[in-house]
């Protein structure tokens, strides 16, 4: 497991990270993503792969599923709820092995 910040993002880091970070949205303290896949087994697939990295980083998002959607929201608890870089760093890892 790497060490990544855990100390809130200002804005314009967040804003900055962002745009290296394709569907990845900034809303209510968290960034997040759709994904949506041809099914629901794929859908729990990859909610599944996200869990794998998840528990490899001890950084654990909110995921939600309806059907072939999995809605994905991170922010740091620790860090009062903001967003940090260990929030960028599971969100790139997630785009990473994102089939979509």
């Amino acid at each position: 497991m790497g060490t990544y910040g855990r100390e809130p993002l200002s804005q314009q880091d967040v804003d900055a990270g962002l745009q290296a970070l394709d569907g990845w949205t900034f809303e209510n303290d968290a960034i997040s993503r759709t994904f949506v896949f041809s099914t629901f087994r794929e859908a729990m697939s990859f909610m599944v792969r996200i869990a794998f990295e998840a528990e490899a980083l001890d950084h654990h998002p909110e995921l939600n599923n309806v059907y072939n959607r999995v809605r994905v929201s991170i922010n740091t608890h620790d860090a009062g709820n903001k967003v940090t870089e260990l929030d960028m760093e599971l969100a790139r890892r997630i785009n990473h092995f994102s089939w979509i």
